[in-house]
């Protein structure tokens, strides 16, 4: 067992581990619902370690820990561990930036010279996503979810400029979507495969999350749009949407690799 130094985000769908070791950090994720089994995972790799914890479980897990860990606001440790990450990748994020942090729901934060504020936020998020799968699928798996997502069209769901504009030119793109899940007659006539509908509610919570922090964005003329949280995790398609979208409305985004682990880096940077 080796002494380490640990960073905890303990979120509502994953808890999120980031431990100092050998001088390189090193991840590791459990399911939230699982939390017994990250607190035995960390007692036995982990010999008297200092921890630090944020996220909206923090309480919940600290008391499930054989230490007395740290407690910070997970809002100020995912602006750190994006800093942090941002410079290891040498990706240029400047010192005003927007962040959007897509978990089980979304947050948006505007960050100068180093310090945070939150300034809006969607129930829009990874949770929606799972939910309306199954709602509409029956399909609970979010591993099986992206992977059928990724052999879907969305154009046999959702209606599209170019559909309106049938015949003519459109003033606008023609591949921008005029109405999530409005292709309502072809819908109607015969029910589109399970990948096509989760192809579209990805489209759907990609599309809905640029829009909003493109504007927010805008509000605080940030000049940089961080995407992290969980809900990119193993999920390219989430982000090839909304790379395409922003790309659309003229804004690049901007995407970490671990971002999801943001929130943990920063409670391991906490503790010095």
């Amino acid at each position: 067992m080796n002494q380490a130094k640990i960073g905890i985000d303990a979120g509502g769908t994953l808890i999120k581990i980031a431990y100092c070791q050998n001088g390189s950090i090193n991840y590791r994720s459990f399911q939230s619902k699982s939390m017994e089994e990250a607190a035995l995972w960390i007692t036995q790799h982990f010999e008297n370690p200092t921890i630090c914890i944020t996220g909206g479980k923090s309480e919940v897990l600290a008391e499930k820990l054989n230490t007395q860990p740290k407690i910070i606001l997970e809002f100020d440790a995912t602006a750190q561990g994006i800093t942090y990450l941002a410079s290891r990748q040498q990706q240029s994020i400047g010192n005003n930036f927007l962040f959007v942090n897509v978990g089980t729901g979304t947050s948006m934060h505007y960050v100068q010279n180093g310090r945070q504020e939150r300034v809006g936020g969607s129930g829009i998020g990874g949770g929606t996503l799972l939910g309306l799968a199954f709602l509409m699928t029956g399909i609970q798996d979010y591993e099986q979810i992206v992977q059928n997502a990724a052999e879907g069209n969305r154009e046999n769901v959702d209606l599209k400029v170019k559909d309106i504009f049938e015949g003519a030119i459109p003033p606008i793109s023609g591949d921008l979507t005029a109405s999530n899940f409005g292709k309502t007659e072809a819908i109607v006539s015969e029910r589109p495969a399970d990948e096509d509908i989760l192809a579209a509610m990805i489209g759907f919570v990609g599309e809905v999350l640029v829009t909003i922090s493109s504007q927010m964005a805008g509000q605080y003329d940030a000049d940089t749009i961080v995407y992290v949280g969980s809900s990119f995790r193993s999920n390219p398609l989430l982000q090839e949407i909304i790379e395409m979208y922003a790309g659309m409305i003229g804004k690049k985004p901007v995407f970490l690799d671990r971002g999801e682990y943001s929130g943990a880096v920063g409670a391991l940077l906490a503790l010095g």
